[in-house]
This record gives structure tokens, sequence and C-alpha cells, in this order.
């Protein structure tokens, strides 16, 4: 008798699991940006939540919840319900050097699981127009002789900005006065406004600027010149190497989330950006749409304990 009784019960559950999963979505989804609007971050979620959206026949609502670097929306998102109906967009700010950044925090990187990467992302330092020094030695040179004279911006400690922060000065080895901000935007509006001297930011929001002429980019830490920055030097071609790395953005649920969700809303990832119109659009700001293992959860999970380590290590020398 106690063995049917459990059998029912396991029956009853994966069948309730199934009719929620064949049901799923029935309603909006919430995608949590956990920085402010129109930093690059938020311009990548909110052309893949469109896309995805059209796909499951359900709006996804765009909820920017920024602060402390991006970890007060991921505190939102570990909190919320693991049915689905709230996702969240993270980066290498965030997503993995937060833990070492904000001690305390009320979520590990096992709160969450991928749903996958959307597209790898182009560090970019860009300086006002009327800054003094016109190349990178001519910058590194000038800081070297001013030390914690000169500023750069960032989204905020934690942020992916203010890595690549972090990774330029290791590079430069200069010593500068980082400015944080409560996303990339503002960071960005008073670099343009000479309030500041630069911003470290991702092409996704600065390529605009720098070909609109209203600040100066200094250099990128792609492998490449960006086709539509040609007259930005590479890192590697102005003479500092060590400033080579890869941004990205991903998109989390809370831990528990049933299986078949994952599945539903990683097939809507992987059609949304593999579409024409989201590639493309993706390729214009300055990113690398995702491919390959970058839509496979189980691979980004062990990319994401990855990066922990990366920032770990940086930030302990920091």
């Amino acid at each position: 008798m106690f063995r049917k009784l459990l059998a029912s019960l396991a029956l009853t559950a994966l069948l309730g699991t199934t009719s929620y999963a064949q049901t799923f979505p029935d309603k909006a989804i919430t995608m949590i940006v956990p920085f402010a609007a129109g930093g690059a971050s938020d311009i990548v979620a909110r052309l893949v939540a469109d896309e995805m959206g059209q796909i499951l026949n359900q709006r996804i609502l765009i909820e920017n919840v920024a602060g402390a670097g991006g970890s007060t929306g991921l505190a939102r998102l570990a909190a919320s319900a693991p049915d689905g109906y709230t996702i969240g967009i993270g980066n290498a700010g965030n997503s993995a050097a937060g833990y070492s950044i904000h001690p305390g925090l009320k979520f590990t990187p096992e709160s969450f699981t991928a749903i996958g990467i959307v597209a790898k992302t182009l560090p970019v330092i860009a300086i006002k127009n009327d800054f003094p020094a016109k190349t990178l030695a001519e910058f590194i040179a000038y800081a070297k002789a001013n030390p914690k004279k000169v500023t750069l911006a960032h989204a905020g400690v934690g942020s992916s900005n203010y890595l690549i922060c972090l990774l330029f000065l290791q590079a430069a080895k200069i010593d500068v006065e980082l400015i944080g901000y409560r996303g990339g935007a503002p960071a960005l509006n008073d670099a343009m406004g000479g309030h500041v001297d630069g911003v470290c930011d991702a092409a996704t929001s600065v390529a605009g600027s720098v070909v609109g002429g209203k600040v100066r980019g200094l250099v990128t830490a792609s492998k490449a010149r960006a086709a539509t920055m040609p007259d930005v030097p590479t890192a590697a071609e102005a003479g500092l190497p060590a400033f080579t790395n890869e941004g990205w953005n991903a998109l989390f649920l809370p831990k528990g989330t049933p299986d078949a969700v994952l599945k539903t809303l990683n097939g809507a990832l992987q059609k949304a950006v593999s579409s024409a119109k989201v590639s493309g659009r993706l390729r214009e700001l300055h990113t690398v749409p995702a491919s390959g293992e970058d839509f496979d959860p189980a691979a980004v999970n062990r990319f994401i304990n990855v990066e922990v380590g990366k920032y770990r290590e940086l930030l302990a020398g920091k």
C-alpha cells in the first residue's frame, strides 16, 4: 500500500511538471537587468528579450534594478520563485567578480543556473576629447607623471566596466582615480561632458560616442580592430598586449527552476540570437553573438566558475 502511494505521488508530480512545461509560459516574463538603463548589458538585454518574447509568444518585461555593481539585481533574482517567470542578465562583473568584491552576499554562484550566453563583448578605454594625451603611450606616461590625478569612470564597483578598469591599470601599471556610477550610461555621460578624464566601457555602449566624436577611443582589448572604430588601436598594436580580454553577457535563472522550463527558455535564446535580426544587430553593437557551447547551460555554468576564480585572483592582487 505504501509503495502504491509513493508511486501515485511520483506520477502526480511528474504529470504536474509535464503539464506546467507544456503551458509555460502563459504570462509575461520579467528580465532583471542589474544596471541602469542605457548601459551595455541593458542594450543587449532589451534586444534579446524582444526577440525571445516573440518566439515564446509572451512579453518579456525589462526591470532595471541597479546598485552595488549589479549585486542588488542578482539578489532579487536569487530570491525569485524558480518558475521561469523571472530571469536575469549577468556579466563578468556581477556574475563572477562580485563574489570577491562584496563580502556577505546572500547568494553564491550556485544560486543560479545559466540559460546560456547571449554575446561576447569588447572592452574599450575612451577619454575626453581635450585630454592632453593623444596616444595610449602618452596617456600612460601622463598618468605615471601625475599619479592619482587622472580619473576613469565605470559602472560601479563589481560591474564589468570596473573590471575593465582594473585589467587596464594592472596591464599599464598606472595609478589613477576610479570613479563609480550607478551604470555605464551616466559614467559615459560624464566622460563626454569632461567631468572625468575617461571611461572604461564595452564597445556596445561607447562605440557610438566614439564614432560621433563625443569621446576619443584610446584602446580596445580585442585581438582585432572593431570595423566601425577603425582608428582605435588594439592593445597589442598600441604596445600593451597584456590588456587583452573578452567580456560576456549571459542569462540566468534561480536555482531549482524545472529542467523543462530551462529547456524552453534555452531554445528561445538560441533561436533569438541565431536569427538574422538579432545576430546582425549584435554585430552592429560590436559584440560577438553566442554560438556552440555558449548555448550549453552546463558548459556555461562551468565557465562561470572559471571566471569567478580568474577575478578572485585579479582582485586579490589589487
